[in-house]
């Protein structure tokens, strides 16, 4: 029956080596720290144009409100000969409809008042 037991087996003399157990993946990338520096420059950076940006839009702001404040008298002008030019076309009109009523003054206003207001309505 020796040859039921059979050899034992036994681990090679002196032991067999460590079992290595460790990940050793190779490193990919840059490290956190490279990656958080780099969004908190570029951040900084954006924050920084975005200012710039501000200043100058404040800036073309102010000169578009100053040449309004600048053009307006010229408006004005404007807008007091294109009324002084209806006036005129309206009296020729209204002479030219009155001409056969008999003692129709041509521009007499309807009102008492002697103070002069500017049109608010106009016939196009």
């Amino acid at each position: 029956m020796d040859y039921l037991r059979g050899k034992q087996d036994l681990p090679p003399p002196g032991g067999f080596e460590a079992i290595k157990y460790k990940r050793s993946l190779p490193v990919k990338g840059p490290s956190g720290a490279v990656i958080f520096g780099t969004i908190f420059g570029i951040c900084t950076w954006g924050f920084y144009k975005l200012g710039q940006g501000n200043l100058e839009m404040r800036e073309l702001e102010r000169e578009k409100t100053w040449s309004r404040i600048n053009i307006v008298p010229l408006l004005m002008a404007e807008n007091d000969r294109d009324i002084y030019r209806r006036e005129k076309a309206a009296l020729a009109r209204e002479e030219s409809i009155m001409k056969d009523v008999k003692g129709w003054e041509v521009g007499k206003s309807v009102y008492n008042g002697k103070r002069y207001n500017t049109p608010s309505m106009y016939v196009l």
